[in-house]
């Protein structure tokens, strides 16, 4: 495997930079052919131009590989992008950079998605939901704050993939199931709590004793036994129906609009 030296070095840090910011335009041209391969070309063309700057047949190569099916996490692409670049600046044979492509974009994928859409982002727009429901302009602010630092980390990621080039397939695999598993039991405790704190699910008949006593079906009797047992009930047979029987979720938010103005009518909620 040919080594990348410093002699055959023609990508800078300020191209790397650039290749982490290109990388936005990932799902540019996002399609259910290829996901998102016209993007991941795009990003990547201007440094492959420099690399293969007397090349044709080489670029076109390259050009032709990155144009195929590839679906991974926009916030991490950056590191694979930067590993493909070192390994196509030092001229690596075309089987292996396509081999690594192929193997590495799905794990990424995984360990995003565990992160930040399931984990980190969640927890921030709760945060920050709550304080805007506080009238705390300082929500808001936080949360897009936040957002723009997640952005700029593709930078950050791009050169960490570049600077491991090959070295990245170890960690990895070391890191991956650990990384993933901890985000996800992370993940589900938080969606828990979100759970309990934004789904509100609250009945209002009450029961007659005698003439001096009633009691109330929902504080006094559903509560006394599970707290939140209907917000979580009707959360997990929602999502029973979305995995299991493949319904459409926007069936599923029409039917609960729906479904809360009957009961409200009624005067059950």
């Amino acid at each position: 495997m040919a080594s990348n030296n410093n002699s055959s070095k023609v990508v800078t840090k300020q191209d790397i930079t650039k290749l982490g910011l290109l990388s936005t335009f990932l799902q540019a041209s996002f399609n259910y052919e290829r996901m998102q391969a016209g993007g991941f070309l795009v990003s990547q063309l201007p440094l492959l131009k420099k690399i293969y700057k007397d090349d044709k047949e080489g670029l076109s190569a390259a050009m032709q590989d990155n144009l195929e099916f590839i679906n991974t996490h926009p916030n991490l692409v950056g590191f694979l992008m930067g590993l493909l670049i070192s390994l196509e600046e030092a001229k690596e044979d075309r089987a292996t950079i396509k081999g690594l492509k192929v193997a590495l974009f799905a794990p990424l994928a995984g360990i995003g998605d565990a992160i930040f859409w399931f984990t980190i982002l969640p927890i921030m727009a709760g945060i920050c939901s709550s304080m805007a429901l506080n009238n705390s302009i300082l929500g808001p602010i936080l949360f897009f704050a936040f957002y723009l630092m997640v952005f700029l980390l593709r930078i950050v990621w791009t050169h960490l993939g570049y600077n491991l080039g090959t070295k990245a397939i170890i960690t990895i695999k070391e890191t991956s199931t650990l990384i993933g598993k901890a985000a996800t039991v992370l993940g589900c405790t938080v969606i828990g709590g979100l759970i309990a704190s934004y789904v509100n699910i609250t009945l209002l008949p009450e029961i007659v004793v005698n003439e001096f006593t009633t009691v109330s079906l929902q504080a006094d009797f559903l509560d006394k036994i599970f707290p939140n047992i209907l917000p979580f009930g009707y959360v997990f047979f929602l999502y029973y129906l979305l995995v299991k029987k493949k319904t459409s979720p926007v069936i599923l938010i029409i039917s609960t609009f729906i479904l809360s103005i009957i009961l409200s009518f009624l005067g059950i909620l």
